[in-house]
């Protein structure tokens, strides 16, 4: 699962998904990662339940948690493969691998953020290319996140759910949560925003970070005083864990398909497993 652009398009939502949909089968499903922005004492790394984010970085650590799945990481991902392999698993699913040219795959799956699309189209650093727009055409699935997925493309939309505390699990309707301060680093943070804004969220105060960010406990209590409560994005909490305040809430989404075009997805790679 990748892209062919830089910065945030939904990769680890649609890969959430798809261990889901498979554990949901009755499958073994591993998750192999770069694991960037982690610096493991070895690698190949298998994640564990209290693995944290220095360690694996912060996509790899959200997955482990939301889903229980076995999750390697190794900057040669045919490494975490192989480790993976040896746990006995159904599935191996790579996040954001499309560019790793020398691991072996069956399926393919393309992201595109379907309100940036691919902008002018020119490579990195001039546009946000990573690789040219006729990658598009050689890959099994093609999933629009927002927007209007033009014709080939899968609709994929974020569905929110209730904003979720770090410190007691309680849940409640973002719109129930007062003088909101809100922050993301993720690879487009003004997506977050546009999300709590159509949740009617009471955000008073907007900060985004770069991508992967290693956040110090000064820089976020410091963000407290411009508001009484602070809303993030799970990825964003997965870093936060450890000095969080009971005041601190994060959005969980989850990848939404048209029913139809889900069955195809699943089915597709049930078929290839067999």
């Amino acid at each position: 699962v990748g892209n062919i652009t830089a910065g945030g398009n939904g990769k680890t939502p649609v890969v959430v998904w798809l261990v889901e949909q498979l554990q949901l089968k009755g499958y073994k499903v591993g998750v192999a990662s770069r694991g960037y922005g982690g610096k493991a004492p070895y690698y190949p790394y298998l994640l564990t339940e209290t693995t944290t984010p220095d360690i694996a970085g912060d996509e790899p650590v959200l997955i482990k948690q939301r889903t229980k799945a076995e999750v390697a990481v190794a900057p040669i991902r045919s490494e975490a493969v192989k480790m993976l392999e040896q746990q006995g698993v159904d599935f191996i699913i790579t996040d954001d691998g499309l560019q790793h040219y020398a691991l072996q795959r069956d399926i393919e799956f393309i992201v595109i953020d379907g309100k940036r699309r691919f902008g002018n189209q020119h490579y990195i650093p001039l546009g946000p290319l990573r690789e040219g727009v006729e990658r598009l055409s050689s890959v099994d699935f093609l999933i629009c996140n927002g927007g209007e997925p033009q014709e080939n493309e899968v609709s994929m939309r974020l569905q929110p759910s209730e904003a979720i505390n770090l410190i007691t699990g309680e849940r409640r309707s973002v719109s129930s949560l007062s003088n909101l301060v809100a922050f993301a680093g993720i690879g487009h943070p003004p997506r977050f925003f546009e999300t709590l804004n159509q949740l009617k969220a009471n955000v008073v105060h907007t900060q985004g970070f770069e991508d992967h960010k290693a956040f110090e406990q000064t820089e976020i209590e410091q963000l407290m005083k411009h508001g009484d409560q602070l809303i993030m994005t799970e990825k964003d909490a997965v870093k936060c864990q450890s000095f969080a305040q009971s005041s601190w809430w994060y959005l969980p989404v989850d990848a939404q398909f048209p029913e139809e075009k889900a069955q195809q997805i699943l089915n597709k790679i049930i078929e290839v497993k067999e």
